[in-house]
This record gives structure tokens, C-alpha cells and sequence, in this order.
């Protein structure tokens, strides 16, 4: 490996490494305000100013490769000097309101002007002054504080994928704009808040609510989508203030989506604080035991064949659990975690993992989308997919239209028959996809709702292993789950693997057969209620407490510990970061409650061991935050009928999707911005 020498001490580098890089290597820090290591180099902050042997000035260390026999020094007078010379620059046009600054205590500015400030300035003209941009109802823009570093530009553009912020103007007149003054149209735009190293972009909804160091951090995972974003939720005593994202470059590497960040408001919007009681037409507010003494009685008398449950999409691994124990003590069998009914094979838990893994995409030189759209589904997915997009280039295909994903891919069939050709091998895109070395095919729960769902799982697993792409080194089939819950809940067996009778809970649903229904923060699931007598477990009064006879009040994730698997199987843990509203219960407590009031014993003494007991459940699980074990069972073909039938993708409500996003304020005005944004005809 090649040697660089800094600071008089040889470190070795590799090959492609820019001088800033190298200086990291030897634990040697640079300021720096442009240069990011997940974006491009623009090199025009000029901060990072080092010394280099043999020039007659400083260099930008940000944009100097390295080269074999550098002879770098990071700490001499010349640097000194010339760092600040940059910052007495950069703060001839800054305003001073650092007290009243959002990105007060947070500032990289701040922090950089403490070493290489000065106490005067040698400028006597006014300072610039730049009219504030509109970018949405996501972020506040003060513009006069901005230095040009240009990292809003340069994400817009290479990771966002939509290239919709730039520079207008030269010189002392250039500034920093969305090109028609409009927001910005991605599911990502509030990453440009985190990159602003300045106080020019910040958050709109969070504006003066407080001061870093006044809240309490707490280490968690996103259950917003399936992908399990890493995220710090912080808390103002019990309110939880903003959700920011924590680096894991397994998953969402250091960005999350805009309803990951801002759905938090909705914690604090229509929470159910205490037990109702339907009485007449009205929801009356009662106690537990009254609301306990009328559950117990009903479900006494209520056949258990009659009893059914639904687990709803942000339920941990935990309350899944303990809820499929109180009904293995009621001895019903109907229990479901699907919110529609989409055909999966759980005999085999690759058979509903997302296998290649998130930073598989990377690795892989084809992608074939069957009725997905990752953008909506799982927005951290599509945003991996286009950084593989953009660095290699690699061909993604397309079965139905997703509409714009932020990348060119090219739609080779609309229809189950186009599907059938290309594992028939009658198709080119079928050749395409034999000779890559590492391809992926994702399958989206739209074609899996079809009539023909279990062909166009079974037919491509099968198909895939034919042709070598399922191994312990590389498993090319991938299920783009969409609820945080799901995998979960199949990892636990809610969902046993008889395909006759897998759509039975829905259909009994549907023509009302049940006489009982235990809805455990269930708001999503569709069908018209008759005489059945609905319990609702739950955070919010959302669309399952409006049907609901009585209801139970729950804590929302940020309110109780626990365990969530990922579309790739991965087990994460969700932390306490704030305390339930009310007399709300945990919903294992809950759970214990009926069972002592139906058997007169509880199911569980404690959290600890619904943890132990579930996580002994979990096929193949290693280890808390670590992929599953790859262990292949030799299933047998199972063969399903083909049915010729289009392969329509749902729309999703991406801003509605759930009851913590369908409360919050900050989320109605993306929904609505976005409504008109589509109506103006301006986004194809």
C-alpha cells in the first residue's frame, strides 16, 4: 500500500484516498464545511487548508488525492493562518443571532470559530442580506446565514435523486434556491437539515421548541415502513421533540425519510389516555375495571371459534407474542397480521425476508422489480437502490409502473402472462437476467394480492434456484415488506402455512362470522362492521377505536421497549424514550389483566421473559442486530395455477399511512402540499 506522511509520522493509505482521508487515518482532524463523505467533492469552502511539501500555498485537502511520498503538515503557522483567513471571510456576511439560531449548539460554524475565529473584522461594508426561500413545510430558510458549501445542492441531486435545489447568481450575488421556487418534491428533503452545517436550512416544524442539550437522547428504530431506520428520538420531559437519524450503514446509513422524522408530532395529537365504553352510539370514558369485567363476560360467552384478533402494523415482537399466547389461552385459532390478504409461503423464512440485504443492492448487477414501488414502500430501499444506480449504472427492470423512483428503469411487462415468459425463458430479459453474476428480484405485496400470488412467488423462487441465485453466498429473491410488525409476526407463526385456508380470516371477516374482534393497534384493516363486538387496543383514536365497543389505551413505540425484525430479518431494539399518556398500560400488563380476569393466572411475570421466550421462536436468529442465519430447507415445489391477470401496483397514502402519521399536523401539510403539487400537472 502506498505511504503518506503527516503531521512527520507515515501512514499508509489506499489507493484513491484524498489528502482529508489520509489525515483521518492518523487520527489527525480537519475542519471542514462543503466536504461530506457521502457526497461529491466541490472543494470550495477552502477550510480544510493544509501544507504540503514542495507548494508555495496552502492545498485543499478535501479535493488533493493522495499520492505516494506526500509530505503533509496539518498544524503549522501557514495553516493556522490561512484557516483564519477562510473563517474571517465566511463571517463577513454571517449575521450574529447565534441566540436565537435553531442551530444553536449544533453548528459546525460555532465549533470551527471557537479555533480559528477572530475578535474583529477588518470588513467595514454592510453585510450581504438574501431574501428567505420557500422549500415547504419541512424547512425554515434564513439565507443570509449561508456559506455556499453547496451539500443541499449536491444531496438533492446525488443521493435525493431529485435535482431540484441549486445556485442562481455569481459572485457576491449568487444564492442558494430551489429552481422554481417551489419545495422540495422527495420523501428524503429533510436530510439537507442535518448536512447545513450553518443555520440556513433548519427545521420548520421544530423551530424554537428547544435547545440540544435540554433534551434526553435516546437510541431507538423507525416503525414507520419495514426497513427498521436507526433513529434517535428526542425528548423534552415526556414529549418527544424531533426524531433525528443514527448512523448504521447496514440500513439506512445516515438519512431517514421525511415521515420517519416529522410523525413524531402526531404522538402528542388524539391519544387515548384512558378506557372507553360504548354505550348507546357514544364512547363514554370509564375504568379498566369496568372495561375488563364487560371483555371477560363476552368473551365467556362467545365461542372460541368465534373470537378473532388482528395484530396491527407497529406492534413489537413482544406484544405479538404475549397476544398469541391470551389466544392460545382462549383457544382460538384466527389470529392475523396481514392487513390485506397477499399470499406468503412461511415454511421457509427466506420465503418473506428482503435476502440480498440492504447493502446487497450495492453488491448486485441487476434489479427486476415484480409490482413494487420502492420509493413508497420502503423509501431507505429505493434510496440504496439509486446509489447502486449512480455508481455502477446497473439495468433495473420493471413489471407494472411505479411512476418516478428516482432512477431510469425501463417497465418489460405490465401483466402476469409478460412474468411468465421471462421465467419461461421465452423473454431476452430472461437471458439478461441468467448471465448476471449477482441479480435481484424484488417482489412487492401488490403482486402478491393478486389471484395469481402464489405463482408469481413460487414460479420465481423456483426459477432462481434453477439458476444458482439462491445460495448461502447469494439469495437473489427478495419480498419488499411494507409494515414494521410483519416479519415479526411470521417469524412467531401468526400466519401457519396451509394455503387453503390462508385467506380464511378474511373471508370470515369479510361475511362477518366472527362475533368477537380483538384489534390490537389494528387501524388499517378494511371491512364493514354488523353485530361484532370490537375491542381496541391502542395509542391513537384512529380508525379502529371509531368502530371499537371498548377500548383499551396503549403506549405508542417511543413509549415501551421492544424488539422489531426488518424486511431482512434483522432484530432491532425500540427504547423506551418517553412514558404512555394517562392510564394507559403497556400491552403485555393488558394482556395479563384478561388472562387473570378469564383463568384467574397471568401469562407473564415479567418483560424479560416475553423477550427470552420469543426470541427462542425466531428462526434462525443470531444475534440482536445481526442478519439471520442462511438455512435453506429443501422445500418441495409447490405449484399454483396461472391466471392471466394485470399486475397493478396500490397506491400508497405515503403521509397517511399509519395512526401516529394520519395525527400529525406536519404530515397533513406534506399530504396536502403534495396533492397540489400533483394537481398543478407539474410532476409526471
Amino acid at each position: 500500500m502506498p505511504k503518506i506522511i503527516i503531521n512527520g509520522k507515515e501512514i499508509e493509505f489506499q489507493k484513491g484516498m484524498t489528502v482529508l482521508q489520509a489525515c483521518e487515518l492518523a487520527d489527525v482532524e480537519i475542519p471542514r464545511f462543503c466536504y461530506h463523505e457521502k457526497l461529491s467533492i466541490a472543494g470550495n469552502c477552502r477550510m480544510c487548508l493544509v501544507e504540503m511539501e514542495k507548494s508555495a500555498k496552502p492545498i485543499a485537502s478535501c479535493a488533493m488525492p493522495a499520492t505516494e511520498g506526500m509530505n503533509i503538515k496539518t498544524n503549522t503557522e501557514l495553516v493556522e493562518k490561512a484557516r483564519k483567513g477562510v473563517m474571517e471571510f465566511l463571517l463577513a456576511n454571517h449575521p450574529l443571532d447565534c441566540p436565537v439560531c435553531d442551530q444553536g449548539g449544533e453548528c459546525d460554524l460555532q465549533d470551527q470559530s471557537l479555533y480559528y475565529g477572530v475578535d474583529k473584522s477588518r470588513f467595514s461594508e454592510n453585510k450581504r442580506d438574501v431574501k428567505d426561500k420557500y422549500m415547504g413545510p419541512l424547512i425554515k430558510t434564513q439565507m443570509t446565514r449561508c456559506i455556499h458549501c453547496t451539500r443541499c445542492v449536491r444531496f438533492a441531486t446525488e443521493i435525493a435523486g431529485v435535482p431540484e435545489i441549486g445556485a442562481i447568481g455569481r459572485g457576491e450575488n449568487m444564492e442558494i434556491t430551489t429552481y422554481l421556487e417551489n419545495s422540495m418534491q422527495s420523501e428524503l428533503s429533510a436530510n439537507v437539515i442535518d448536512l447545513c452545517p450553518v443555520g440556513a436550512l433548519t427545521s420548520k416544524p421544530y423551530a424554537f421548541e428547544a435547545r440540544p442539550w435540554e433534551l434526553k437522547k435516546t437510541e431507538s428504530v423507525d416503525v414507520m415502513d419495514a426497513v427498521g431506520s436507526n433513529i434517535r428520538v428526542d425528548t423534552y420531559g415526556w414529549e418527544v421533540k424531533r426524531v433525528l437519524p443514527r448512523i448504521n450503514e447496514n440500513i439506512n446509513e445516515e438519512w431517514i425519510s421525511d415521515k420517519t422524522r416529522y410523525s413524531c408530532d402526531g404522538l402528542l395529537k388524539q391519544r387515548l389516555d384512558v378506557p372507553y365504553i360504548k354505550k348507546g352510539d357514544n364512547l363514554i370514558k370509564s375504568n379498566w375495571d369496568e372495561a375488563l369485567n364487560l371483555i371477560s363476560a363476552k368473551i365467556k360467552n362467545i365461542d372460541s371459534n368465534e373470537i378473532a384478533g388482528h395484530i396491527g402494523d407497529m406492534s413489537s415482537i413482544e406484544t405479538i407474542y404475549s397476544f398469541k399466547k391470551l389466544f392460545e389461552y382462549l383457544n382460538s385459532p384466527n389470529l392475523e397480521i396481514r392487513e390485506k390478504d397477499f399470499f406468503i409461503n412461511t415454511s421457509d423464512k427466506m420465503n418473506y425476508l428482503f435476502n440480498s440485504s440492504i447493502t446487497g443492492i450495492e453488491k448486485s448487477d441487476l434489479i427486476l422489480l415484480v409490482g413494487c414501488n420502492p420509493r413508497h414502500e420502503a423509501t431507505m430501499v429505493n434510496a440504496r437502490i439509486r446509489k447502486a444506480f449512480v455508481k455502477s449504472k446497473l439495468p433495473i427492470f420493471s413489471i407494472g409502473n411505479p411512476g418516478d423512483l428516482t432512477y431510469d428503469y425501463k417497465i418489460v411487462g405490465e401483466n402476469t402472462e409478460d412474468l411468465k415468459k421471462i421465467l419461461e425463458g421465452k423473454s431476452e430479459i430472461s437471458n439478461i437476467i441468467k448471465k448476471a453474476k449477482k441479480p435481484i428480484v424484488i417482489i412487492g405485496e401488490s403482486a402478491l394480492e393478486l389471484k395469481s400470488g402464489g405463482y408469481i412467488f413460487e414460479e420465481i423462487k423456483n426459477f432462481l434456484a434453477i439458476n444458482g441465485f439462491i445460495n448461502e453466498n447469494w439469495n437473489a429473491l427478495n419480498i419488499l415488506i411494507q409494515n414494521a410488525s410483519t416479519v415479526g409476526g411470521l417469524d412467531l407463526k401468526i400466519l401457519k402455512s396451509n394455503f387453503q385456508n390462508d385467506s380464511l380470516f378474511f373471508e370470515k371477516l369479510k361475511n362477518n362470522k366472527f362475533k368477537l374482534l380483538y384489534l390490537l393497534g389494528s387501524d388499517n384493516i378494511n371491512f364493514k362492521k354488523e353485530n361484532e363486538f370490537i375491542i381496541y387496543q391502542g395509542s391513537h383514536g384512529d380508525r379502529g377505536a371509531e368502530i371499537a365497543d371498548v377500548i383499551l389505551p396503549s403506549p405508542a413505540y417511543t413509549e415501551q421497549n421492544g424488539l422489531f425484525s426488518n424486511l431482512e430479518g434483522r432484530v432491532q431494539e425500540c427504547r423506551k424514550a418517553s412514558y404512555p399518556t394517562g392510564e394507559a398500560k403497556e400491552d403485555w400488563k393488558i394482556f395479563n389483566l384478561i388472562s387473570e380476569k378469564i383463568f384467574a393466572k397471568k401469562l407473564f411475570h415479567d418483560f424479560q421473559s416475553i423477550r427470552n421466550e420469543a426470541i427462542k421462536e425466531i428462526p434462525n436468529y443470531s444475534q440482536i442486530n445481526s442478519l439471520p442465519n442462511f438455512n435453506k430447507k429443501d422445500n418441495k415445489k409447490i405449484t399454483f395455477n396461472f391466471i392471466p391477470e394485470k399486475i397493478v401496483i396500490n397506491k400508497i397514502d405515503y403521509y397517511y399511512s399509519n395512526s401516529i402519521s394520519r395525527s400529525s399536523k406536519t404530515m397533513s401539510e406534506c399530504r396536502l402540499k403534495n396533492k397540489i403539487f400533483l394537481k398543478d400537472g407539474t410532476n409526471n
